[in-house]
Formats: structure tokens, C-alpha cells, sequence
């Protein structure tokens, strides 16, 4: 596993800066992810808590999901808009893929953009309304970077033409995906318990199985319809990933 891998993560999947000659690499991308989520999803839950604080929890809430978007460059957003107009109409395979490619967004895209990003500023504002729901939205971004990460085990199909999914493909074994998966669920499981209690544990778990699963269902719907990921599908992967988990941790959350 190459040590330089979470530079190499942060540079493909955020806006921050990180040296060049450390980062020359798309190998260490997906294995890392959930270290960058873990990055990530700490500035989002610090700045939710700090709008909270300051102006309301709604406010909190679309300030934590704009600085992700700023964090990511948009980039996972851009992906769930080109994968939803790739897969909503009735294309066949080559055409969906092409509309993905295309770079224009077109009326799935959007309809899919605004309601993913209502979904999540209701489910984060309603998190943190209450106690120490803020946990929840930190464990949501982790679970998005571990659905993304999924995408580069050995045996992945990747889609004709893209770029991004052959650099990555197979970089993730399955014994170092499957370790990521147990720590992230020993914290998740630790950090709810000390703030939350066994409920606050038991929902953040449950909420983080079915972010994965949500993801899952677009991973094969995806691979079905178009042969395989794209960049474009780990992105949008990622964002029903965080939805998903935070649509249940609002109705599980003690």
C-alpha cells in the first residue's frame, strides 16, 4: 500500500492543497477515501455546530453541505447530475454513456441535484436540532468516501471510456476495504455511544448500513445499465451515500 496514497486521495477527491510531487499518482485514491472523509466530515460537522450556534440549525445545516460542495469542488455532485441523466431516460448503453460524458446537465440531473441537496439540509438541520446529532453528519460523509471506495475492489467492472475508473480499478484489496469498514465501525459505534449512548451507537450504525446499501443499489443499477463505474457513478455513489445515511439517522437519532 502506497504511503503517499492519502495525498494522493485528497488531491483527486477535494479542493485542498496538497504538494505535487506527493500526489503524482490515482493509485492511492480509493483506499484512503475514508480518511478523507473522516477529514472532511469533521470540518462539516464543526461548521454545522458552529452555525447552530450562531443562527439556527437549518442555517448550520446548508453551511455544513456548502462547504462540503467547496471542499469537493463540486466534483461528486457534478457526478450524481451526469449518472442520473445517464441512467433516468430510456438510452441505451453507448448513449447514456456519451450524455454522461457530455458535461451538460440535463432535467434528471437537476431534479436529482436539488432534491439530494434538500433531502440533506432537512435531514442535517433536524439532526442538529437535537443533541449531539452533529455525530450523525460527521459518520455520514465517512460512509460516503466507504461507498466510493467499494468501487475499486478487484473484480469492479469499469464502463467503456472512463479515464478515472481504469486508474483506480483494483487498488483497494479486499482485506485493507474490509478493515477500513470494521475501524470506521468501531468509532462510529464508540463516538455514539460517549455522547449519545447505545441508541446514539445502534442509530449511527444503522444509518451507516443503509448509506452503504443505498449506495449499493446504484453500484449494480449502474454497472447493469452502462457495464461497469465511471468516475461520474463513485461520485454519485457517494452522494446517495450521504443522503441516504442521513435521511435514517434523522428518523433513527434519539
Amino acid at each position: 500500500m502506497r504511503w503517499t496514497g492519502p495525498f494522493e486521495s485528497a488531491a483527486v477527491l477535494t479542493a485542498l492543497p496538497v504538494p505535487a510531487r506527493a500526489a503524482a499518482s490515482t493509485r492511492g485514491v480509493l483506499p484512503w477515501a475514508p480518511l478523507v472523509g473522516l477529514l472532511l466530515g469533521g470540518a462539516a460537522a464543526g461548521t454545522a455546530v458552529l452555525g447552530t450556534r450562531w443562527i439556527s440549525s437549518f442555517a448550520g445545516a446548508v453551511l455544513a453541505v456548502a462547504l462540503l460542495a467547496l471542499l469537493t469542488r463540486g466534483l461528486h455532485l457534478d457526478g450524481l447530475a451526469d449518472t442520473a441523466d445517464g441512467l433516468g431516460p430510456f438510452r441505451d448503453r453507448e448513449r447514456a454513456l456519451e450524455v454522461m460524458r457530455s458535461g451538460d446537465v440535463g432535467p434528471f440531473g437537476v431534479a436529482t441535484l436539488v432534491l439530494t441537496l434538500l433531502l440533506q439540509v432537512a435531514c442535517a438541520a433536524a439532526l442538529l436540532a437535537t443533541d449531539d446529532g452533529w455525530l450523525a453528519l460527521w459518520a455520514a460523509v465517512v460512509v460516503a468516501r466507504l461507498a466510493m471506495a467499494r468501487t475499486g475492489l478487484p473484480g469492479v467492472a469499469v464502463a467503456a471510456g472512463s479515464s478515472l475508473g481504469r486508474a483506480v480499478a483494483g487498488t483497494v484489496p479486499g482485506p485493507w476495504f474490509a478493515g477500513a469498514v470494521l475501524l470506521c465501525a468501531a468509532l462510529a459505534g464508540a463516538a455514539g455511544w460517549l455522547f449519545a449512548g447505545p441508541e446514539g451507537a445502534a442509530g449511527l450504525l444503522a444509518a451507516a448500513v443503509i448509506g452503504v446499501l443505498a449506495a449499493e443499489v446504484l453500484y449494480r443499477r449502474a454497472t447493469a445499465r452502462l457495464g461497469g463505474v465511471t468516475g461520474d457513478v463513485m461520485g454519485a455513489m457517494g452522494e446517495v451515500a450521504t443522503t441516504a445515511s442521513l435521511v435514517a439517522a434523522a428518523a433513527f437519532w434519539p
